[in-house]
């Protein structure tokens, strides 16, 4: 019988620690195949940080190094610099990427480091319990945030895909979503897109994921795909916010 799909060699087969419903599976997947078609898995270096994604190096099979709680722009950047042909890239959740490693995202985009970086924006903290991230949308309850982010206090939500596209160093940034096929599609191609432009040496590539956390949301799967429809789409609208020249 012929085989019509199959896990990348890109993945290894240890189970994942991922809660139900988390989407986070999803997008190793995307990643590992996109390296895979790309014929790059012999030179590709990971750097995970702190958080849901912490422990991605047991499923990647690829080189991986782990980086302090929002450190990994910084670790990347040596690797990259180090290793010039290895292909690298960061793996960040919201609230280490977009709180206490928000400097070193801007400074990295803002060097035009080649590096990539996926960027899971579930709007909240996962692992540590469901705190409120920079992400959190207004009258989202966190653990944090009991009665709901109230923007007077809080602040609004940062839209960091927005901020980077900003920057002359970032040559590529794009809003993707796993809720459902036809996003899923997207993601894979924008994922490959942005290593293939890390390739072509042009600059700093950046792909955000929407994802689901239902354990710390509250929800079963099912509504935590609805509810990341209906009220983090309007906010973090999907597309393409930056492209190279020559793909405009």
């Amino acid at each position: 019988m012929a085989v019509i799909f199959k896990k990348s060699k890109g993945l290894t087969d240890t189970e994942q620690h991922y809660c139900p419903g988390c989407t986070h599976g999803i997008t190793h997947r995307l990643v590992a195949e996109s390296l895979e078609e790309l014929d790059v898995l012999d030179r590709v270096i990971g750097v995970s940080p702190v958080g849901c994604s912490i422990l991605a190096h047991k499923y990647f099979a690829i080189d991986m190094c782990e980086a302090a709680h929002g450190r990994a722009p910084a670790v990347a950047t040596g690797i990259k610099r180090a290793q010039p042909d290895g292909v690298v890239f960061t793996y960040q959740g919201d609230g280490d990427l977009a709180s206490i490693g928000t400097a070193e995202i801007v400074h990295a985009a803002h060097r035009g480091e080649k590096i990539t970086t996926i960027f899971i924006n579930n709007a909240i903290y996962g692992m540590t319990g469901g705190q409120m991230a920079p992400t959190t949308l207004a009258g989202q309850i966190a653990t944090t945030a009991p009665n709901g982010r109230d923007p007077n206090h809080c602040g609004f939500p940062l839209r960091v895909s927005e901020m980077l596209a900003t920057i002359d160093g970032a040559v590529y940034v794009e809003r993707v979503s796993v809720d459902k096929p036809a996003n899923i599609r997207k993601a894979k191609k924008a994922i490959k897109k942005a290593f293939e432009i890390q390739l072509s040496g042009l600059g700093f590539t950046f792909v955000e994921v929407l994802s689901t956390c239902p354990t710390n949301w509250g929800m079963n799967p099912a509504d935590s795909l609805d509810w990341l429809r209906k009220n983090m789409i309007p906010y973090y609208p999907l597309g393409n916010l930056k492209s190279p020249k020559e793909d405009r």
